[in-house]
């Protein structure tokens, strides 16, 4: 008893186990303790069976005791302790037994075993513990029938509630196979529209991809339009403004001035013209990504200079002044671009200013990613409203209002302007107010590639003394043939690629212009037939031609020293290109392809 005590445990109530009248007891009460505590009726019954095997087997151990008590720390525990002073000690089988049932301890050198039965948190009350030492009291005097007639009835208890419980397990199981059912069927619905909704997405998605299809053939047949149209526009409006100019130049004495007038009026139409034409060919270039930059130093005094004087014309009384800074900034860009971009700015806000300034400043600035010149362009024009900041920037989109009257425009100077800028690595923006005036900034790279070829010069003497130009364009011939007449001594000109060898030799010239689209042996042919010859491949050929880059058939063109194009031919790129008398070049190399 003091031993137990000390455990921390309440007393309930202790008697000796001697007979097997004593086990019945023991049994008995340990069901009627558990029930008056609260613990379940399985749990009675498990604590009752281990009692009565523990019991059984430590029989005819002397002084035998058991004792009751409730112990509520660390967690409450109804808690039967068996002491014997002499025995065995209770066999292997039955402590497993017991064991398999409740908790139990068994202390050899006290000859103690300690069997525990958890209890809920505030199931021992004062209340139930009375309970329970008075249930104990009152089983001291059962029988083995009593005994016996509680275990039946316990059986019958346990057996009911196995069936209860067993009922509840089948109606559990029959609950569970209705909703599985119908998480199969909402699984295979979900399934099926997950399914349905899967081909609709591929079908929209084939539907999608076709349609992109369609809208690229569009957009490249609007290119190839484009260019083809432009291509097949560019020859004859260039003969139409170098004849026109030539008649000013060279007839000036024999023009009275209203015949000036009119071949004034001619020419500056075809300039008109001329600009639309290449501003189409190369958006549709720029779209293709087959317009690239020519880099080289830039003379900004000298662009400028050209700016100033091809924008003159837009003045007029009363109207907008046009001031363009002087500036010796340097920078290395592609200079037809630049003054294409700059021309576009200045001409569109000049168009939209009636009074007032039009003004162009550069500027050089240093920063993280190294020098920029940025190019502002400032008017104090009509202004452009802020929803529309945007689509102005969409090709062939103009701003609807009366301001349109008597102003002619395409709508594509603006997109024009910035895809040049994005081309050269620079960046195009726009702040405007209406009533306020417009300001695009140009931040452009001060510095670019390295040039491939010599940088564009003047020349006072002739470079060669002999030139031959072969081309079946009188008009092209005639325009060309000032600046011809600078550049040699003498030029020989051929209307006819099969006289192009004969010619060659004949005059054992300096340099060769040589045009690709001719009536009866085309350019190819003829480079063919001068590289084959043995006297005649030294002799520099410079190819003259309308043919957009892409077209050319390089491979057949590896004996020319360079490629030029006739709508962008200048003196300076002619002296360039016959300036390094040279062998001829390898496949793609030295060909300085000016397709701006």
């Amino acid at each position: 008893m003091n031993t137990f005590a000390a455990h921390g445990a309440e007393p309930l109530v202790s008697f000796s186990l001697a007979t097997e009248q004593d086990v019945f007891v023991l049994r008995r009460s340990g069901k009627s303790a558990a029930e008056a505590l609260g613990v379940e009726n399985q749990d009675q019954i498990r604590l009752a069976t281990a009692l009565s095997e523990l019991g059984r087997d430590l029989l005819g151990s002397s002084g035998l005791t058991v004792v009751f008590g409730v112990v509520s720390s660390p967690l409450p525990v109804l808690r039967v302790a068996m002491s014997w002073q002499d025995g065995p000690g209770p066999g292997e089988e039955a402590m497993r037994a017991a064991a398999r049932l409740v908790p139990v301890r068994h202390t050899s050198p006290e000859q103690t075993l300690a069997i525990e039965q958890p209890l809920t948190v505030g199931a021992h009350t004062a209340d139930a513990v009375q309970q329970a030492r008075e249930a104990l009291m009152a089983h001291k005097g059962a029988s083995m029938l009593d005994d016996t007639r509680a275990q039946t009835s316990d059986l019958i208890a346990a057996l009911e509630e196995s069936r209860a419980q067993r009922e509840e397990l089948r109606r559990l199981n029959e609950e569970l196979e209705e909703t599985n059912r119908g998480v199969v069927a909402l699984y295979s619905e979900l399934s099926e529209e997950l399914e349905e909704t899967n081909r609709g997405v591929v079908a929209l998605y084939a539907e999608l991809e076709e349609k992109s299809r369609q809208l690229r053939e569009a957009s490249e047949a609007k290119t190839r339009f484009w260019a083809n149209v432009s291509h097949e526009l560019r020859t004859p409006v260039n003969s139409v403004v170098g004849l026109a100019r030539l008649l000013l130049e060279f007839d000036e004495a024999r023009l009275d001035e209203e015949q000036r007038r009119q071949i004034s009026l001619i020419s500056a139409s075809g300039a008109t013209l001329l600009a639309l034409v290449d501003e189409l060919l190369d958006v549709a270039k720029a779209e293709s990504g087959r317009l690239e930059p020519t880099w080289a130093a830039v003379d900004l005094r000298a662009a400028l200079g050209q700016l100033r004087g091809t924008l003159r014309g837009y003045e007029s009384p009363g109207a907008a002044e046009l001031i363009v800074a002087e500036s010796d900034v340097r920078i290395v860009s592609d200079e037809i671009m630049l003054v294409r971009i700059l021309r576009n700015l200045l001409s569109n806000a000049l168009k939209f200013t009636p009074t007032g300034t039009v003004r162009l400043d550069v500027a050089s600035e240093d920063g993280d990613e190294g020098g920029h010149v940025v190019f502002t362009v400032s008017d104090t024009g009509i202004g452009i409203p802020e929803d529309e900041q945007q689509q102005i920037f969409e090709e062939f989109y103009q701003v609807r209002g009366p301001h349109q009257r008597g102003r002619s425009g395409t709508g594509l100077g603006l997109p024009y302007a910035r895809r040049l800028t994005e081309l050269l690595g620079g960046r195009l923006t726009l702040t405007s107010s209406p009533g306020a005036g417009t300001v695009v900034t140009v931040r452009l790279p001060a510095t670019g590639p390295a040039s491939d070829g010599p940088g564009d010069r003047e020349t006072e003497t002739p470079l060669v003394a002999v030139l031959v130009t072969v081309d079946d364009d009188d008009a092209f011939r005639a325009t060309i043939r000032p600046l011809l007449d600078q550049l040699a001594g003498r030029v020989v000109e051929v209307g006819e690629g099969g006289l192009a060898s004969s010619a060659v030799r004949h005059e054992r010239p300096d340099a060769v212009l040589l045009d690709l689209h001719l009536p009866d042996l085309d350019g190819y042919a003829v480079l063919a037939q001068l590289a084959a010859d043995p006297g005649l491949r030294a002799v520099p050929v410079v190819i003259l031609t309308s043919t957009p880059a892409e077209d050319l058939d390089r491979d057949r063109l590896t004996h020319a020293r360079a490629i030029l194009e006739k709508a962008t031919l200048t003196l300076p790129k002619l002296v360039a290109a016959l300036s390094e008398q040279a062998t001829p070049a390898p496949p793609g190399a030295g060909q300085k392809d000016d397709t701006a």
